[in-house]
């Protein structure tokens, strides 16, 4: 099961990106490389640290109350753990898919592009452990490193997001999330992806 969040925010405001060729290292206005590599490892530890906290919370609501108090969990917890994470991390850090339970954790169109990326790689049969992607981003003041992880769907996620959902599962999702898109998926396909940015200042 995969909580839908958007960034928990801490600061004001990803490999070059394997899919997006939109910054240059070696371009006159650009991070030195190694800030940039440290705004990666960053990002990095931020989604590792995030993962199992969250499938964790997830597990314990699951055998308190099943899938509809874990629901709760992703409505209420989840933003809170990543905020610590992000706040630790001192970056943004949360999830987004291209079909999402609420809808302000819908994709912007850097991350569709890499998430519809993913997803064809998968297919193609791609280890799920490179799906990766990064870029960086002038802005006032220094750069903005964005980063991207893939999330493929697991089995114990498949209780609210897979294809047969338990009746009065559906009908707690349809009060919750009445425009939810983020059921029908299989173990093993793409789900979503991490998604953090790390403000690196000029200087």
């Amino acid at each position: 099961m995969h909580t839908d969040f958007r960034r928990a925010s801490v600061l004001p405001l990803l490999t070059l990106a394997v899919f997006s060729a939109c910054s240059d290292s070696n371009a006159p206005d650009a991070p030195p490389p190694e800030k940039v590599e440290a705004a990666l490892v960053r990002a990095r530890n931020a989604a590792g640290a995030l993962a199992p906290q969250l499938m964790g919370a997830l597990g314990e609501a699951l055998g308190a109350g099943g899938p509809v108090k874990a629901l709760e969990v992703c409505q209420m917890r989840a933003p809170q753990i990543a905020s610590a994470v992000g706040a630790e991390q001192q970056l943004e850090i949360g999830r987004t898919a291209l079909r999402v339970r609420n809808p302000s954790n819908a994709a912007d169109e850097w991350e569709r592009g890499v998430l519809e990326d993913f997803a064809q790689r998968l297919t193609a049969g791609a280890d799920a452990n490179s799906l990766e992607a990064h870029s960086v981003e002038a802005q006032d003041g220094g750069w903005r490193v964005r980063w991207m992880r893939g999330i493929v769907l697991q089995p114990l996620c498949a209780t609210c997001h897979g294809e047969e959902l338990a009746p009065d599962l559906r009908a707690e999702l349809a009060r919750r999330y009445p425009s939810d898109q983020a059921t029908g998926f299989k173990p093993g396909e793409l789900r979503g992806a991490f998604t953090a940015s790390v403000t690196i200042p000029r200087g």
